[in-house]
């Protein structure tokens, strides 16, 4: 395919012969926020904001994982002990002590400042993941200024701030997006160290502030999750090498002080843990959870290919345009750029691919890569214009599946037509549909623009609306108001048959997670507690409180869906004669 202006060499300006059309709306404040790095910074986070805040605030904790995290770090903080990891009386090994201690110092800020039941508003443990989705989004337009101009930066932070999946980790108090900013800082600035190396430049005193931010991106990496990220940065500089038959560009890395950078960084705490559990944490942390992986941990096997199928969903509405970028990009390999762009992305996708326990998450690392590929591809006009393009009507398709799901899941389980979400819902299909018919090689921008207007009014329909109506899916927060409306002061809970970690958190560290038989003898013990019992385990607590002689009654009753396990659910708040 002919392209309609000749590529720029290597090292030259990339500003295109015919620049794009300014288009209109978003594409006009584009052009005014364009001038500046700051106009452009604020744009971005303004524009983060509004993609990840709906929602954020009145969605409950979500089982399994952000309920686990976010009730370890209430202990951190009930406790404070900030070296060691638990869940009530288990330890909680499997990642290092990074997101606990960020979490913990919202939580402790909040209560500083006096917000009431600080411990258990879920949304300030969120917090941490809503800084490292708006930062991974800044230093992808940072990382991206080393391979397009600014306003295809733009484009490319605007394609993750539209990303499904970094949407999703946005409002999940998890390490995942704080661990995507990390990883993004250290591609960002080891692409510059690269690039520097490739144009030729040979500073007389090469400047520290890449190594700086490398190393230090590493460490923050590394106490986050452990050496995943080594991973990522790994196979880039592996691929690199091979591909270029030489690595002498490391040296830029200042390797040997950066090491002892890592060393100061992350030694302490697991010098402390280590002291505190011996090497319980190295054999839970790296055997127990990462090496595990290589199988199928917790029943997410999956075959290769899976994160392929997933792709065109948890990274829309960048998907469609990755899809037409593709051809170009690979033509251009062997472009220093792109190879690099290449190397981040391909060799972490293949481990993913192989390695049999998959979870979307995993991958959200290499999406920048591919945004910023797509926006070069973009920017130079080589998009596909092959049987590709019929991918774009994905603009559009994408909408309109998610928002009947959505709209007839809410019906169903709520028997509420939730109203106030359809106007969102109709602008996200209009901006869809407009991203699908405009398309064409000069109306690229344009339509990815509608199709990034599309994924905001997706979000705020989706996450600021449907999802917190849907109560049904949400039961723990029901029993914690129910405990909360009693008159007796402190109450003690049993939980026999719902054992979700978001119970805990709501109700209290406290909590007794037993069976039915073990939720009448605790309600035998005095007054003021109250047995959490499931219907499938009520006959097991009757049977045992006649053979005690126990004498209760029902305060509550609360119906739900499990959506952990599937399966809908009754909660029966049983209470020992005489407590109120």
């Amino acid at each position: 395919m002919a392209e309609p202006h000749s590529s720029p060499r290597f090292g030259r300006p990339r500003e295109p012969k015919n620049p794009l059309p300014m288009g209109r709306g978003l594409a006009i404040v584009i052009g005014f926020v364009v001038a500046s790095h700051l106009r452009s910074a604020l744009f971005l986070t303004v524009f983060g904001l509004l993609f990840f805040l709906p929602g954020f605030f009145n969605i409950p904790p979500i089982d399994r994982d952000e309920a686990r995290f976010a009730q370890a770090t209430k202990q951190m903080v009930e406790t404070g002990d900030f070296v060691d990891i638990r869940f009530q009386g288990e330890v909680r090994y499997k990642k290092p002590v990074g997101i606990y201690w960020l979490q913990a110092a919202a939580v402790e800020t909040a209560s500083a400042l006096g917000l009431p039941r600080a411990q258990i508003r879920i949304w300030l443990y969120r917090v941490p993941s809503l800084i490292g989705a708006i930062g991974a989004v800044l230093l992808t337009y940072w990382a991206a200024l080393a391979f397009v101009t600014r306003r295809g930066a733009i484009l490319a932070g605007l394609i993750m701030c539209g990303s499904v999946l970094l949407g999703v980790e946005a409002r999940l108090a998890k390490t995942d997006a704080m661990l995507l900013l990390t990883i993004v800082a250290a591609m960002g600035a080891l692409a510059r160290i690269y690039l520097s190396s490739e144009r030729g430049e040979k500073p007389e005193h090469p400047s520290w502030t890449h190594p700086a931010i490398f190393w230090t991106a590493i460490a923050g990496g590394i106490l986050l999750k452990g050496p995943l990220i080594l991973m990522f940065v790994g196979l880039t500089i592996g691929a690199v090498a091979i591909l270029d038959r030489s690595a002498s560009w490391l040296w830029r890395l200042r390797s040997v002080w950066g090491l002892m950078w890592v060393l100061v960084l992350v030694m302490p705490w697991f010098v402390a843990i280590f002291l505190r559990a011996g090497d319980t944490f190295f054999t839970d942390s790296i055997g127990g959870d990462m090496l595990s992986k290589l199988a199928a941990q917790e029943s997410h096997g999956a075959p290769p290919g899976t994160y392929f199928l997933l792709f065109w969903i948890t990274f829309w509405p960048g998907a469609a345009l990755a899809g037409l970028a593709a051809p170009a990009v690979w033509r251009a390999r062997r472009e220093p750029e792109v190879r690099f762009l290449l190397a981040w992305l391909i060799p972490s996708w293949v481990v993913f691919e192989l390695v049999l326990t998959k979870l979307p998450h995993y991958v959200l690392p290499l999406y920048p890569a591919i945004a910023i590929l797509s926006v070069w591809a973009l920017e130079r006009r080589v998009l596909s214009r092959s049987w590709l393009t019929k991918g774009t009507a994905w603009w559009f398709a994408i909408p309109a599946i998610t928002l009947v799901l959505a709209i007839v899941a809410t019906i169903t389980l709520t028997r509420q037509p939730v109203f106030l979400a359809w106007p969102f819902a109709a602008v996200a299909l209009i901006s869809g549909l407009f991203a699908w018919w405009l398309y064409d090689d000069d109306n690229a921008e344009r339509s990815l623009l509608n199709a990034v207007l599309a994924a905001l009014f997706l979000s705020a329909s989706v996450y600021g609306i449907i999802v917190a109506a849907l109560t049904p899916l949400f039961p723990s927060p029901e029993v914690a108001r129910a405990l909360r409306n009693v008159e007796c002061v402190g109450p003690k809970a049993a939980a026999a048959g719902y054992h979700e970690p978001s119970l805990v958190f709501m109700t209290g560290t406290s909590t007794l997670l037993t069976d039915g038989s073990g939720a009448a003898d605790f309600l035998s013990h005095g007054s003021c507690r109250f047995a959490l019992v499931e219907s499938r385990s009520e006959r097991a607590f009757a049977q045992r409180a006649e053979a005690i002689g126990l004498r209760y009654n029902v305060a509550t009753r609360i119906d739900g869906f499990n959506f952990s396990q599937g399966k809908t659910i009754s909660i029966a708040i049983f209470r020992s004669e005489g407590t109120r």
